[in-house]
């Protein structure tokens, strides 16, 4: 028998135990019940290593669903330099896989403090078996997907280009990267209580979401003819660079657009900013003779001038604003469309001083000049052109015929559709449709309407002057076989460092549309200093008619019937004048 004392401690010990158990379970209630995302946190800290899973980067298409831009699954080497046993004998064998130096791989495999490198980023499939079969401790390996560019230059400067990590740095993968990249996902790596692997992938996974496809309104065959044709000119005048977009004048879709120097987007790590950059948004000029179309539009828009109104253009030389006004060649009188269409400064001139600075500065900026076009690409800039509170008394003389004022390429395009489509000033764009991975239309675009620049009468008389400009004036070698074309020349001079002139480096352009009675294409060509010969009439013209010829042909655009061409223009003959200093050369062609 127990005596009263030893129960006493047997009644203690039994309550000591039943406290015990009751603390140890409500600790573990509070640890797995209450409380135990903590806990399981740093378990999983602990057991699984946690690696991103990059989505597929969206396509980027043309208009005809030809591939542009694609992404493809390579496989790439990692490691956690914690788990290599021996980084000496793992670098030896790496090397001659991933091409890489043995000292290289030995600093990274040697490097305790990181639990993740890279080794080497998409290499070849047959590298990556070689690599699975050797079974390296703390090597392992993982999908990755690579962005290739199957036309190569075609379109680069529209497409940009996209970097390692798959992030878009220029053109359409920059402006759309958020749509083209995707969303990643995420999967887990078990590990032992020592970190070591202990098999397979395994454990929670979040697929990633592969980003959407993009259809641009480029059209691959144009863009061919585009970039062909630009780039003969490119060598053969030895230009400093040169630019080419190609446009339909009603909707404002972009159907080429062409640089040069050019670049492969392939080879995006050895690209330099000259190459790279798309000229027709970034780079700004004097326009020279093709800005007489805004001058002859706002004229005839006022009314303040009737179609066979004549103008003395003074011979070639005309005193004006304490300096003399050339012309490329001397003219005795004109009519309005003589003087456009033979590129007249003087009669050019004598229009805008009758019109008066603000009826110029409204339409310049009518016509979209000093502002963006707003085209869905990065870099584009909007050009200057001053109001007339900021003129000088010689800028009436100078605005008209293209200088004291700089536009970009994609804006000429912009103004000369609206000569094409009736008046109305269009936006420019690039983006058709967003499909999802699986071709599945989730958003189209249709045409901005910017405003009506002119009206519709003036509009007809603007197509037939500068269907003269091809046709009787300085742009013959415009001339498309089986079409009526129209357009504008313009040679202009680039300003030297000391702020005058230059005699010797030009800008040689020229803008049209065809046909004529329906037009299809806008294109306008922009040849940054020429060698030789430095015309617009002579550089650029000829790109045009041979983009225009061939396009229309794919297009399967049936030839007009050719009007006849009126009677030769009668032009006084004139002597020569001399060029004076800071005096445009040639800007009236």
């Amino acid at each position: 028998m127990l005596t009263a004392a030893q129960k006493t401690r047997v009644v203690l010990v039994i309550l000591g135990f039943v406290l015990a158990a009751l603390a140890l379970w409500t600790r573990l209630c509070w640890l797995q019940v209450i409380h135990p995302n903590h806990w399981i946190t740093i378990a999983r800290r602990q057991h699984l290593q946690m690696l991103e899973l990059q989505p597929t980067r969206g396509s980027i298409l043309d208009r005809n669903l030809k591939p542009l831009a694609i992404s493809i699954r390579l496989t790439s080497v990692f490691v956690d330099p914690r788990h290599v046993k021996n980084p000496t004998a793992t670098a030896q064998r790496l090397a001659p896989v991933l091409n890489q130096p043995v000292g290289l791989l030995q600093a990274k495999l040697s490097n305790k403090t990181k639990g993740f490198l890279w080794l080497a980023r998409r290499i070849p499939n047959q590298a990556a078996a070689q690599i699975r079969a050797m079974r390296l401790p703390g090597v392992d390996v993982l999908m990755e997907p690579k962005r290739v560019y199957p036309q190569g230059y075609l379109a680069s400067h529209v497409l940009g280009f996209a970097g390692l990590d798959a992030q878009g740095l220029e053109g359409v993968e920059l402006a759309y990267d958020r749509l083209l990249k995707g969303e990643p996902g995420w999967r887990w790596l078990d590990r032992d209580a020592k970190r070591r692997p202990v098999g397979a992938w395994d454990g929670p996974t979040v697929a990633p979401r592969d980003g959407l496809q993009l259809v641009l309104t480029i059209d691959s065959t144009i863009q061919f003819f585009a970039e062909r044709e630009l780039d003969r000119a490119y060598q053969e005048r030895r230009a400093k660079g040169a630019c080419i977009v190609v446009m339909d004048p009603v909707t404002g879709e972009v159907l080429a657009m062409a640089n040069r120097p050019t670049f492969d987007p392939n080879q995006y790590s050895a690209l330099v900013p000259e190459t790279h950059r798309n000229r027709c948004l970034t780079d700004t000029f004097e326009p020279g003779s093709v800005f007489k179309v805004v001058t002859a539009a706002v004229a005839l828009t006022k009314q303040m001038f009737r179609m066979d109104e004549k103008f003395f253009c003074e011979n070639g030389a005309y005193p004006v604003a304490g300096h003399v006004l050339h012309d490329h060649e001397g003219h005795g009188w004109l009519t309005f469309p003589e003087v456009i269409m033979l590129s007249s400064n003087i009669g050019t001139v004598k229009l805008a001083m009758r019109l008066g600075p603000n009826a110029v500065y409204e339409g310049v900026k009518a016509f979209g000049f000093g502002a963006p076009t707003g085209i869905e690409l990065p870099g584009e800039v909007s050009g200057v052109a001053r109001p007339p509170s900021r003129w000088s008394k010689t800028s009436i003389t100078a605005v008209p015929i293209g200088q004291e004022i700089t536009v970009t390429a994609i804006q000429l395009a912009q103004a000369i559709s609206s000569i094409a489509n009736g008046g109305i000033l269009v936006k420019p764009w690039i983006l058709r449709e967003i499909q999802d991975h699986e071709g599945h239309l989730v958003k189209s675009f249709k045409p901005t309407i910017v405003r009506r620049v002119i009206p519709a009468s003036v509009d007809q008389q603007m197509k037939e002057i500068l269907a003269g400009v091809i046709e009787q004036g300085t742009g013959k070698l415009a001339k498309v076989p089986g079409f009526r074309a129209a357009g504008k020349t313009g040679t202009a001079q680039k300003v030297e460092p000391t702020g005058v002139y230059s005699h010797s480096r030009f800008m040689a352009s020229f803008m049209g549309f065809v046909p004529v009675e329906d037009p299809r294409l806008v294109i306008v060509v922009v040849v940054d200093e020429p060698h030789g010969s430095y015309y617009g009439g002579t550089v650029s013209a000829p790109v045009f008619r041979n983009v225009a010829a061939d396009t229309l042909a794919y297009l399967q655009v049936q030839p007009s019937v050719v009007t006849p061409p009126a009677p030769p223009v009668s032009i006084p003959s004139a002597p020569a004048q001399p060029v004076e200093r800071g005096m445009v050369v040639a800007a009236g062609d």
